[in-house]
């Protein structure tokens, strides 16, 4: 006979016990099977494992953490290798280094080596002689031939400071006689005849009668400006300036360069000869400049810088 024998409590002892425990092994009690559907006692298990992340989603590895080995690259190819290159130059060896210079002895002290001398052309009297190559004023004198003018080369005038490598001595000038020669170079000679055209041209309108001299006083000369001997030298010291003293003009009186009256006939020639000599000369003196021009016009061919021009 089967019998469930288990149960939830179990038999207690004593008469009532007995009576109870009697009372079971005379009436088969039915057994009560346990459900079905109760979890059987078990120790429990982790959860499980998450599928792995993609690739393209793993962050990179926090600082410190291991970094796995990235792939080898592919071999590269033999011809692109440094020793199969045509062009690359083998890699050069270090050298070893040189050894350390040897301390420079001292030496006993020589003396300085003196300058060539001198060459005798370049000392003393010998170097003052020495001369710039004068200009070429050929073509100076075929213009000067052409405008009439009559003259005669000088031999060269050197006196110390003073002198003309090319002079001339200017005799007359077209149609105006000149009484007293002028020695002057060739740029001087040419504004002296260029400008007495112009003299021509005012005798005629202010005087009504054509123009026969021209009176010149001093043309070259070796002096100071103003006869000063402490004075620059004059340009007449260069053959590079005249005088002019006075005017010859047909059926009148000579015309001397001085102070004139006011709006007559004299007084205009002389203002416009001298306002024309301007145009010619790059130094114009007369009348009311200073003392020393109050009887003649001074024209020099002074060259100043920037052109300038002095007109007085």
């Amino acid at each position: 006979m089967n019998l469930c024998r288990q149960t939830g409590a179990a038999p207690r002892t004593g008469a009532g016990g007995v009576l109870a425990l009697a009372l079971l092994l005379a009436v088969p009690l039915p057994c009560r099977a346990a459900p079905q559907d109760a979890p059987a006692a078990s120790v429990p298990l982790p959860p499980p494992v998450p599928p792995e992340r993609p690739q393209e989603l793993t962050p990179p590895p926090a600082p410190g953490e291991a970094i796995k080995a990235a792939p080898t690259p592919p071999e590269r190819p033999a011809e692109l290798k440094p020793e199969t290159r045509a062009d690359t130059k083998p890699e050069a060896k270090p050298e070893a280094p040189a050894p350390a210079a040897e301390p420079v002895k001292p030496e006993a002290a020589q003396p300085t080596p003196l300058p060539p001398a001198r060459p005798p052309e370049l000392s003393g009297e010998a170097a003052l002689a020495l001369k710039v190559a004068p200009p070429d004023d050929t073509a100076c004198r075929t213009r000067l031939k052409r405008l009439g003018a009559t003259f005669e080369p000088l031999p060269a005038i050197a006196n110390g400071q003073c002198g003309a490598p090319l002079p001339l001595k200017l005799t007359a000038l077209d149609g105006i006689a000149l009484p007293q020669s002028a020695t002057l170079t060739c740029a001087a000679a040419e504004a002296l005849t260029r400008w007495a055209t112009e003299v021509q041209v005012a005798a005629e309108r202010e005087l009504k009668q054509p123009l026969r001299s021209i009176a010149i006083g001093t043309s070259y000369e070796c002096r100071g400006q103003n006869h000063d001997v402490e004075a620059k030298l004059s340009e007449h010291a260069f053959a590079n300036g005249i005088d002019v003293m006075s005017f010859g003009v047909e059926g009148r009186a000579p015309i001397m360069v001085a102070a004139k009256a006011a709006g007559s006939e004299e007084g205009r020639f002389i203002d416009a000869v001298r306002g024309r000599a301007c145009a010619f000369f790059r130094t114009v003196l007369g009348p009311g400049s200073n003392a020393a021009h109050a009887d003649h016009l001074h024209l020099d061919e002074r060259e100043r810088n920037a052109g300038h021009r002095l007109c007085q």
